[in-house]
């Protein structure tokens, strides 16, 4: 049976990105909420948390070569990024923050 050909395969045109053109980037994650850093907190494993201005919470880990956030590993670093935003995935799943 002859492999088919992927231009007819209509699973490749449902998962292809769309090529970017000149001077324009495409932003996957545009429809994503964006909220500001409030105050960070640690878990009970130690690990960084951002409480968010909407209530949220979101693991801010520094854990190379995986997530590379090593600001978060002082003080004056967390400082720095109160007021920053992150994307929410709580609040595009409109989750009720918990407290």
């Amino acid at each position: 049976m002859p492999e088919p050909s992927k231009f007819r395969d209509p699973i490749f045109y449902t998962f292809r990105q769309p090529r970017a053109t000149a001077g324009f980037v495409p932003n996957y994650h545009a429809h994503m909420a964006q909220q500001k850093i409030v105050r960070f907190h640690t878990d009970e494993s130690e690990d960084w948390v951002a409480d968010l201005a909407c209530g949220h919470t979101q693991h801010v880990r520094h854990r190379p070569p995986w997530e590379l956030r090593p600001w978060v590993t002082t003080e004056e670093g967390r400082r720095a990024h109160l007021g920053c935003v992150l994307e929410c995935k709580k609040c595009d799943e409109q989750a009720v923050p918990q407290d």
